[in-house]
């Protein structure tokens, strides 16, 4: 069991007491699919039964992928859900992951705890495989919380990709970020919580 403290929050494997909550934030109604992947449509209503038997099947599985794909985000003095962080391959031949993040309590926006879950992430991420020269982050334009973690975590802007997504009918950029490991050891040298408190 993958249990990772942060400050305000812990990383922790997805339980089964999480699965109503999983399942009323990943009603197409709620607001933080605005901001994530807006140009892809959520899931519909009727498919969330499956959705959620998918997520069930995933905790009952003994063997667990290592490193993890997805862990929830859970406030550290209530161990509740609020969210998820996730990778992605890009290209599983050249060891290229992209890592996401989603909060989804409107509640929970823009007080930080978008950066220390991200930070706690790519942390893991790098410590469990050897293999991973470098994370990526993609996001659009439109989403500037996004971009703000990137940034403030020293992920770089390695790429533009011009009215590249569509939102309600307007264009936006798509975005790339991306830190090395050796950017990463050097901005967080005591790690990225004992680093932070300096």
């Amino acid at each position: 069991m993958i249990n990772i403290q942060g400050k305000k929050l812990i990383l922790r494997d997805v339980q089964f007491e999480d699965l109503e909550t999983v399942l009323f934030y990943l009603h197409p109604s709620q607001k933080w699919h605005e901001l994530n992947g807006p140009y892809l449509p959520p899931a519909p209503e009727e498919d969330l039964p499956n959705t959620i038997a998918t997520w069930a099947r995933h905790i009952a599985e003994k063997e667990k992928p290592q490193p993890r794909f997805r862990l929830a985000i859970a406030l550290r003095d209530t161990g509740k859900i609020m969210g998820v962080v996730s990778r992605y391959w890009i290209s599983a031949e050249t060891n290229w992951t992209a890592i996401g993040i989603s909060i989804w309590n409107p509640e929970h926006w823009g007080q930080g705890y978008g950066y220390e879950a991200l930070g706690l992430w790519s942390e893991y991420l790098f410590a469990n495989e050897p293999r991973f020269v470098r994370l990526d982050a993609r996001t659009w334009s439109g989403n500037l919380g996004m971009m703000k973690v990137a940034e403030k975590l020293g992920f770089q802007q390695e790429a533009v990709f011009r009215k590249a997504r569509i939102v309600q009918g307007e264009y936006y950029d798509g975005l790339g970020y991306g830190i090395l490991r050796e950017e990463w050891d050097s901005r967080y040298p005591d790690g990225f919580i004992r680093s932070e408190n300096r």
